[in-house]
């Protein structure tokens, strides 16, 4: 389901979902190359420092290793590292003879037993007499040394000076940054991908003005685009303004030559009227006739083309209640019949002309009254979500009402189920026709009371 936020609706086909998406999208790869950058080039900086640091104590500990006349290595290093005086600690050195001539052997307090290297031929030494490799430590941590054979005397002897650092102390802290990091990133990530959204919506906040004025045109309460809108949308603005206005141009200038059509038209057919009732016998009646015939479908079709001019207009609106109470009130009067109005506590406004309005229900509480024993009920059920904005009047009596087989043949124009009732059989014709052009719909359906039950449902202006 789509959501709304800041008056913007939030779903795939949004707008804003869409911004939102790529810049969210965006974020997100940019975040993890960031972090898969830093976290590279912390790594390297680490294994950089941490085999300098390896380097520099295996120099500190050749330097401070000789060997005496007797040929037995001498010396007391000091590499300034605590870990090599702890036991087990994963740091250590040693320093062992190679060549004849030389005994003894030197190592770290930290190195309780020793650890042998691994064969030459496995992992040779470099020009510069220096091989590095990873073993497995006293504890069980992975061990990175680095070794050398130095030769201490001028008589040519040999000594294999190693230092081993802890490798899995190293990996523990790249795991510890690579951690902090990523929280970091992703805290980061979620404030700046939350700002950005708002930022956004905020920036788009100016479309829902754009669409809250148009639903104002729309309603008829207002009759343009009005306020201050951002240089990237007010052309916009002004476009529909001036769109809006040249629609009520045409709408005004149809309605001014239906005007003058119908004018024009009236006093010609008046002409042949009183000529035909002048003439006199079977001609003179048939002339007549078929003028009153073209006045009566004139006015008929020039109603239709103004309905069909006004629906959908924007600037067309009649409040349903007072319309209503004023036409049950004549009403009763004429038919000296109580007739029970029920409508709703919120306002009910028709998107159409009063005039319209009125004569739909005019017709409908007119037919209810001609055909009425004692009752006649009439009620307005509001708009309901899922409705598209359509109300209903409802009106009711406890007459015969009409047979469903014959209700289709009822809003025909000019039929008469029961030639005894006074009446011309347009009534429910023009009531259908009306709702028709307003895209409404007519049911007539049997009462609870016992007779008709005529539903006519309308668009209503929100």
């Amino acid at each position: 389901m789509a959501a709304r936020s800041f008056g913007l609706t939030l779903g795939p086909r949004s707008l804003a979902f869409r911004v939102i998406a790529f810049s969210t999208g965006w974020a997100i790869l940019a975040l993890i190359v960031i972090s898969t950058v830093i976290s590279a080039l912390y790594r390297q900086a680490s294994e950089r420092g941490f085999e300098s640091l390896l380097s520099a104590h295996l120099f500190n500990l050749i330097g401070s290793v000789g060997v005496s006349d007797a040929g037995v290595l001498t010396g007391s290093p000091n590499l300034g590292d605590l870990r090599f005086s702890e036991p087990d600690s994963g740091w250590y050195f040693s320093v062992e003879p190679v060549s004849g001539g030389v005994t003894g052997e030197i190592r770290s307090t930290s190195m309780t037993r020793p650890i042998p290297p691994p064969p030459v031929s496995d992992v040779p030494f470099n020009p510069q007499f220096q091989r590095s490799y990873l073993i497995d430590g006293l504890a069980g941590e992975d061990l990175a040394v680095i070794e050398s054979e130095f030769v201490l005397d001028a008589e040519n002897r040999v000594a294999r000076f190693r230092v081993m650092g802890n490798r899995t102390e190293l990996e523990e802290e790249i795991a510890t940054f690579e951690r902090r990091l990523y929280t970091y990133l992703a805290i980061f990530g979620l404030g700046m991908i939350a700002i950005n959204a708002m930022a956004i919506l905020l920036g788009l906040r100016p479309l829902n003005r754009v669409r809250n004025a148009l639903a104002m045109v729309r309603e008829g309460q207002a009759q343009r685009l009005d306020g201050r809108f951002p240089a990237e949308i007010e052309p916009l603005a002004n476009e529909t303004n001036a769109l809006i206005e040249n629609n009520r141009r045409i709408v005004e200038r149809s309605r001014t030559q239906v005007g003058n059509l119908a004018h024009s038209l009236k006093t010609p057919l008046a002409v042949l009227m009183n000529e035909g009732r002048a003439i006199g016998g079977q001609k003179g009646t048939l002339i007549a006739e078929q003028a009153a015939a073209m006045r009566d479908q004139v006015d008929h079709y020039l109603k239709r083309a103004r309905m069909a001019a006004q629906r959908d207009s924007v600037i067309y609106r009649a409040p349903v209640a007072p319309l209503l109470e004023r036409l049950v009130r004549v009403i009763e009067k004429l038919g000296r019949m109580k007739v029970s109005l029920s409508l709703p506590v919120d306002e009910v406004v028709f998107a159409g002309e009063r005039e319209d309005l009125e004569e739909i229900a005019g017709n409908l509480l007119e037919n209810a009254m001609k055909w009425a024993r004692s009752r006649v009920s009439v009620s307005v059920v509001p708009a309901t979500a899922g409705s598209d904005g359509r109300f209903a009047i409802v009106i009711e009596d406890d007459g015969p009402g009409i047979p469903e087989d014959k209700a289709r043949e009822a809003l025909r124009r000019g039929n008469r189920l029961d030639e005894t009732k006074p009446g011309t059989g347009l009534g429910l014709a023009i009531v259908s026709e009306l709702v028709k052009e307003y895209g409404g719909v007519l049911r007539l359906e049997r009462s609870q009371m016992g007779g008709l039950m005529a539903t006519v449902e309308l668009r209503g202006a929100q």
